[in-house]
């Protein structure tokens, strides 16, 4: 029996956390290719007290972290080893979200992975074992939730200035440049990108260029024939060269690939299911297989 479920929290944490989420099942998939998306996940594993992530080149190689861990804003693909996550559950930040649950600034967890005890202490053992002890999805999501309130080492409001550039780079990633922000946000570039950085993991124009990246995804169907030249100038790339090589960039595959296609139109709609959920319903992370 194969349990997903998803959970929307109360203000003030939804303004940060765009869901948690729970998986319980077996993995159609030994290995889990995740691609970037300008967010942070946490995850933390309720069956086995370990997680492993894949070298990318070295396929054969991986690390592994007790209990849980946290992903920062990546700007690369990771590689997850699915065969002992058969009972997992976590959180998927907003853009930015993360930042007043840390410690340190999130620039600093850009493309990386650290435990959750590296960052939490033995609080995040106290985490994991009283999400064991629950008996249902809900009860762990309360926990979850309650736990998450009272980690916040900063205020949950977001810097007016990061807030104001990513509800632009959101709407509109490919035509918004960091002159335009800073036009109405009163700082100077690089005290703009300094602010950004902190907050979100990533530069603002790399920002820009994942969320470019995932329009792309959100552009491709199965079963029918892709336009890349099309698809790159609605998304705004200087022409099809350019919009291969971030998608290489990014997830590591060759998007001309006839193999491809159809793995990664088929994450990016489990996660187009993820942000439509408004309830507990269906759902699983965004993932390539």
């Amino acid at each position: 029996m194969t349990i997903h479920r998803t959970y929307i929290p109360q203000p003030p944490l939804s303004a940060f956390v765009h869901m948690f989420w729970l998986y319980e099942g077996q993995q159609q998939h030994a290995r889990e290719r995740r691609l970037p998306d300008g967010s942070m996940e946490l995850v933390i594993n309720l069956r086995e007290d370990t997680l492993r992530v894949y070298d990318r080149q070295h396929h054969d190689q991986f690390q592994s972290f007790r209990g849980g861990l946290i992903s920062g804003a990546h700007s690369e693909f990771i590689v997850l080893d699915t065969t002992c996550l058969a009972s997992i559950i976590g959180i998927h930040f907003k853009p930015g979200g993360a930042f007043p649950f840390l410690t340190l600034p999130a620039g600093e967890l850009h493309d990386e992975i650290v435990s959750l005890e590296t960052l939490w202490g033995a609080t995040a053992s106290d985490l994991r074992e009283q999400l064991l002890e629950a008996s249902t999805p809900e009860t762990r999501f309360r926990i979850l939730e309650q736990y998450l309130l009272a980690r916040a080492a900063r205020p949950l409001a977001r810097h007016p200035a990061v807030a104001f550039a990513l509800k632009e780079f959101r709407r509109v990633p490919h035509l918004r440049t960091i002159s335009d922000v800073t036009e109405h946000i009163g700082l100077s570039s690089k005290r703009f990108i300094q602010a950004f950085s902190e907050e979100v993991g990533l530069t603002p124009k790399l920002f820009c260029r994942v969320r470019r990246f995932q329009e792309v995804l959100c552009r491709i169907e199965k079963g029918q024939q892709i336009e890349w030249a099309e698809i790159a100038l609605t998304c705004g790339y200087f022409d099809q060269a350019h919009c291969i090589h971030d998608f290489r960039a990014f997830s590591g595959l060759n998007p001309t690939g006839k193999h491809h296609v159809p793995q990664v139109k088929s994450s990016q709609r489990r996660k187009q299911r993820w942000q439509s959920n408004q309830s507990a319903r269906a759902s699983t992370p965004s993932h390539l297989t």
